[in-house]
């Protein structure tokens, strides 16, 4: 879904997540994403999973609503016409997001050819050697300190988080240069690592105070929530579910649900603890699951959500993601944040816009994700005014391509 807010054309080259996420970020608030492939595709245009029909679902999902391009970058011809859609003229373009490193794209290579051209790139890390989001996590930390993880033993988690806190820094970013250059007409030179995100986190967090000012490395505590009270339990019909008493009303409340009010006092009274602070609940966490685990063991799911809900505990259930979209009306398309959409190779989908919800302003709808050079030639009359000659030229000798034919048509 489209909020229509940003009057922005950007060119994106990239692969993996940050970047493409960025740039779908941008397109979901209205910015004209034109995405660069090699003729082809390029690294993770085939990622899976993959439809039957051998469409990536990944890629598709990435790049809803951009509009792409295919050019042989390889070749001089092809590299020309890329630094030509960035730094096109018009007060909306002259901006580049990239996580590819050339020196053909290097900002000081588009700036000689549009002073006030905006560059992001996102790099592994800081001084420019290769990191992904698995590597980047490795050396956070947090591998150590999740679920039953060590040092020894680390525990990977499988969301991509540092990728995912890039994309939208990029994307902000973006959007702040290009207000300052409406303000002052000066262009920018935006740089981020993806290790940088990652270790910036750490000290918002304060995870990397506590290991620096206190010298604690953080441990390992299952599924429990740290410094509150939070963890998973077993229903009596064989589910899971996760409880967060973090505020005082959630603590009250599941106090309440469970009809332990008595027992946590004898609990507070025999520990010389105050249940009212979060830092009390979580030393006493065992304890406290001791009370809180019989209690859910003995009730099946239906009934544990009736005495919650009306407690207004914070809890919910552990789903697969097929039963997440099922069963949950947060991801039925009665949540205006989805949609259904036909998208080529893929057909008729659930996807999702942006959750941003604007005082009522329609959000519009979410173009699917092209096909591979899909809008070759109205990008290259469209913006860089290209005639039709030359247009057909550059398919003739293989510079340009597309578009590519939808795989699930005869």
């Amino acid at each position: 879904m489209n909020l229509g807010f940003l009057n922005l054309r950007v060119i994106e080259s990239s692969a993996f997540i940050a970047a493409p996420l960025a740039g779908m970020t941008l397109a979901q608030f209205g910015a004209d994403v034109i995405r660069v492939e090699m003729i082809g595709g390029g690294i993770d245009y085939g990622r899976l999973p993959l439809m039957p029909s051998g469409r990536s679902l990944y890629w598709t999902a990435l790049n809803k609503g951009k509009r792409s391009i295919a050019i042989d970058i390889r070749r001089p011809e092809g590299r020309e016409l890329v630094q030509g859609l960035v730094t096109a003229p018009g007060e909306d373009g002259g901006i580049l997001l990239t996580n590819i490193v050339s020196k053909w794209l290097d900002h000081q290579a588009l700036a000689g050819r549009r002073g006030d051209v905006i560059t992001c790139m996102i790099e592994g890390n800081q001084d420019g050697t290769t990191a992904v989001d698995y590597t980047v996590n490795a050396a956070s930390g947090y591998p150590a300190m999740t679920g039953g993880g060590s040092i020894a033993a680390p525990t990977n988690h499988v969301l991509p988080a540092w990728d995912i806190a890039c994309a939208f820094q990029a994307a902000f970013a973006i959007v702040s240069a290009a207000e300052r250059r409406r303000r002052t007409g000066q262009g920018a030179e935006l740089r981020m690592a993806l290790s940088d995100v990652a270790f910036t986190m750490l000290s918002h967090l304060g995870v990397a105070g506590e290991a620096e000012l206190l010298g604690v490395s953080r441990p390992a505590i299952g599924n429990h929530i740290y410094g509150a009270f939070g963890r998973d339990f077993a229903t009596a019909d064989g589910q899971r579910i996760m409880v967060a008493a973090i505020s005082a009303g959630q603590w009250t409340g599941l106090v309440a649900a469970c009809g332990i009010g008595a027992e946590i006092a004898a609990l507070e009274a025999a520990s010389g603890r105050n249940f009212g602070s979060e830092a009390d609940r979580y030393e006493a966490r065992d304890a406290i699951a001791a009370l809180v685990e019989p209690w859910c063991a003995a009730r099946p799911m239906a009934a544990i959500r009736e005495v919650f809900d009306r407690n207004r505990v914070c809890w919910g259930p552990y789903r697969t993601v097929p039963d997440l979209l099922a069963h949950d009306p947060r991801t039925s398309l009665a949540n205006p944040v989805w949609e259904t959409i036909d998208t080529a190779g893929i057909g008729m989908q659930r996807v999702a816009g942006t959750p941003i919800r604007a005082g009522g302003e329609p959000r519009g709808s979410t173009a699917p994700a092209p096909l591979l050079g899909q809008h070759t030639d109205e990008i290259l009359l469209g913006v860089l005014g290209l005639s039709s000659g030359a247009v057909g030229k550059l398919h003739d000798t293989g510079i340009v391509a597309g578009p590519d034919k939808d795989p699930t048509v005869s």
